[in-house]
């Protein structure tokens, strides 16, 4: 049986920490900083959402998005890419950390040295979300709809368990792409074109 026909989900581990812990963008820095064997997000209501660590063949799949992803971006250079250990405090509140994501060179000019070091405090301009065999789909779908909603310009939720594509736009409906060869940034990137092959098929 392959990784894609497991379904054995595995949400997050989400505590609460409201009104008893109260955490700035530094403390929760550092309190990150301290838990580094940990994947951790947080929501815009504060709760802390400890992410479980992936199997072989999501891995396989992270690496293709991400090698995809950056040599398109050195070859643009519009802007820069990032990977599941970029973080970013949206305008929300909310940190998150997509599996896949662009930021435009303008809008990084405008950060300080200081916050360059630190959680990037804006919300991507595009996100890849990749579903693992243990994620339930609704809290992907309502993160998508988060960084929608924060500003980004172009989203990908790919879902190997069903084989397809959801993709977000701002306000548009949600477009979902059944086992699609590849997929076009345009206009938002304009020239990315990611090919799903290495997704659909993990190279092990």
């Amino acid at each position: 049986m392959t990784e894609s026909k497991v379904r054995i989900e595995n949400p997050p581990v989400v505590l609460r920490t409201r009104p008893a812990l109260e955490m700035d963008e530094e403390q929760f820095f550092e309190f990150c900083q301290l838990n580094r064997g940990w994947r951790i997000e947080r929501s815009a209501e504060g709760d802390l959402e400890v992410m479980v660590p992936t199997g072989g063949e999501t891995s396989n799949r992270n690496s293709s998005l991400n090698y995809q992803l950056t040599g398109w971006t050195l070859q643009d250079g519009t802007g820069v890419a990032f990977e599941s250990n970029g973080s970013f405090i949206l305008p929300n509140g909310a940190m998150r950390s997509p599996d896949a994501s662009w930021v435009r060179r303008e809008r990084l000019a405008n950060l300080t040295p200081g916050q360059k070091q630190r959680f990037l405090p804006l919300c991507p301009d595009f996100v890849i979300e990749l579903r693992s065999p243990s994620d339930p789909l609704a809290p992907i779908e309502a993160k998508m709809r988060e960084y929608m909603e924060n500003g980004a310009r172009l989203g990908w939720l790919i879902d190997p368990v069903e084989c397809n594509v959801h993709v977000y736009k701002p306000n548009e409906p949600v477009e979902l792409l059944g086992n699609p060869d590849r997929l076009s940034g345009e206009p938002a990137l304009p020239g990315f074109v990611l090919g799903l092959k290495p997704i659909w098929e993990p190279g092990f």
